[in-house]
């Protein structure tokens, strides 16, 4: 009986055992778990509070300046002084020219002799005879001109024979009034007459005389 319950007790004590032993893995685990939630949230915390700052890179130095070359002064050079040496003097000797070939000209010719004046008449323009006032006087007044009281001065010019008569008659200043104008040429054809012109023989010839008549009516 006392074995029975030495066994019993033992298996009581090993089944007490292992509970308390899987309490202690439970708990365990739960206090391991609970921990490392904590763990992590307490890290977590950490994370969102701590800003991390990037470091930042070292200043690089400057690079040591160049050193500056001293540059030698610039001289100029001295001015360049050029002389002008003159050329030599060439002395030069005018050789003539030589001589055309002398060539024979002939003489020219001599000059014609000059035409010979023309011969002087001896009386280059007719004369009338008598007085040429009366070859056309008031006698000779045309009726109607006469009647209108018209009047004027015609110039004329005839042309003489050598029988010392009119041969034609033309009027050279019109009196504005063709009748007066045709009595005047009528009249001294038919009364003009003239010792004619005489050439330098002395022989008549034709020539012309020029005059002119007044037309006034009488008072």
């Amino acid at each position: 009986m006392a074995y029975a319950d030495q066994d019993g007790m033992s298996s009581s004590r090993l089944v007490s055992i292992i509970i308390v032993a899987l309490l202690h893995a439970f708990l365990g685990s739960a206090l391991v778990t609970g921990l490392a939630y904590e763990a992590v949230q307490q890290v977590k915390a950490k994370l969102n509070v701590v800003d991390v700052k990037e470091e930042e890179p070292p200043e690089e130095e400057p690079p040591p300046e160049p050193e500056k070359q001293i540059e030698p002064p610039v001289v100029s050079p001295p001015p360049l002084v050029t002389t002008v040496t003159p050329p030599p003097t060439v002395r030069t000797v005018d050789t003539p020219p030589p001589a055309a070939p002398i060539v024979p000209t002939a003489a020219p010719p001599a000059p014609a002799a000059p035409p010979p004046p023309p011969p002087v008449a001896k009386r280059p323009n007719p004369i009338p005879k008598g007085n040429p006032g009366n070859w056309a006087n008031t006698n000779d007044y045309p009726s109607r001109a006469l009647q209108q009281e018209r009047e004027g001065t015609t110039g004329f010019r005839v042309t003489v024979g050598p029988d010392g008569r009119v041969q034609s008659c033309s009027v050279t200043a019109s009196s504005g009034h063709a009748d007066l104008d045709d009595a005047t040429c009528k009249n001294i054809q038919r009364r003009g007459r003239f010792d004619p012109a005489l050439d330098s023989n002395g022989n008549p010839t034709s020539g012309s005389w020029s005059s002119r008549v007044r037309w006034q009516i009488p008072k």
